[in-house]
């Protein structure tokens, strides 16, 4: 992001790192796990829960909304990064 946003410039470049999402793939990887790994990791996070696709839409629509925002690494993890 940081390059790319410099070689870039003026077109502005951000990058969305998410976390632990409850999406649909989670069926396919753990099956009837699901509900049980998504709480258990949910237990680990600072904000005690996983995060829906809607943060993560969240939080790109904020991105593209802010133009003075360029180069950066929004982490919408729930504090995963810090634990």
């Amino acid at each position: 992001a940081y390059a790319l946003a410099v070689e870039l410039a003026p077109i502005r470049v951000n990058v969305v790192s998410p976390g632990w999402v409850d999406t649909p793939i989670w069926d396919a990887v753990v099956g009837s796990g699901k509900a049980a790994a998504l709480d258990a990791m949910a237990k680990r996070l600072l904000v005690g829960q996983i995060g829906q696709a809607a943060d993560i839409a969240q939080a790109i629509t904020s991105l593209m909304h802010n133009g003075f925002i360029t180069g950066t690494v929004l982490h919408v993890d729930g504090g995963q990064r810090l634990v």
